[in-house]
């Protein structure tokens, strides 16, 4: 009995000991993607991503220690989002978006991991993602340093590919378009300096896509999903 009580206190700590920093996009004056859900109601990329980010955090807490980089609307720097994971000295970062284009047909969800790429459409995805509220100067010059990418880019991959085939398995019933894993030259994820994602829960730009990520149960499963695929990669 007492070896099974040892056994189990050891195995929480372990679990318990893995730092995960949830990032939700944008906030305060950044207010991010930008849709219509009727005539007269604006849905906000900055309000969607907090409401997910705080309910992937439910769902991870028993699993790891868990932290919110904002719990509410304001504006946070790149670089406050980096420095935070330094002081938390999180092992996973993890940034939470809500994508859009000018196509409003566009549709379906999709996981980043950070790597070099050459994919026109993903370009189109780090420039809405890289906007830094500041403008800080230094950023540009820390992005490129080929060092943060070799560091990261095996654990981060291993960790976009847990998360997404949950995801997959998760947002069936959503009958929206899985657009798979794609690697992408993000700000907040190299300046983090650790394992990461940028996850791209949906099209704010699509009316029809819209109506469903707003919802509640969209928020759920999809939540469910980035939580089961984290708890698969720490006990891995």
């Amino acid at each position: 009995m007492i070896k099974f009580i040892i056994s189990f206190l050891f195995f929480s700590q372990a679990a318990l000991a893995t730092v995960v920093l949830i990032d939700p996009g944008h906030g305060g004056d950044e207010t991010g993607a930008v849709g219509k859900l009727n005539k007269s109601r604006m849905i906000y990329e900055k309000d969607l991503s907090l409401r997910l980010a705080s309910r992937i955090k439910k769902h991870l807490e028993k699993d790891a220690n868990v932290f919110l980089t904002r719990s509410h609307d304001r504006t946070v720097t790149l670089q406050e989002r980096a420095d935070m994971a330094d002081k938390l000295k999180a092992d996973l970062f993890i940034s939470v978006h809500f994508n859009s284009s000018t196509d409003p047909k566009a549709h379906g969800f999709e996981t980043y991991y950070l790597d070099n790429n050459n994919d026109a459409a993903v370009r189109k995805v780090e420039k809405l993602e890289n906007v830094n509220p500041k403008g800080d100067e230094a950023v540009v010059q820390q992005i490129l340093i080929d060092l943060t990418i070799q560091q990261t880019v095996k654990t981060s991959k291993a960790l976009a590919a847990s998360v997404h085939k949950r995801l997959h398995g998760h947002m069936k019933p959503t009958h929206m378009s899985d657009r798979g894993v794609r690697a992408g030259l993000f700000y907040v994820l190299a300046l983090s300096k650790r394992p990461g994602l940028l996850l791209e829960a949906g099209f704010i730009s699509n009316p029809s896509e819209l109506k469903i990520i707003q919802q509640e149960e969209f928020m759920e499963r999809y939540a469910q999903g980035v939580a089961a695929g984290i708890r698969d990669y720490i006990k891995n």
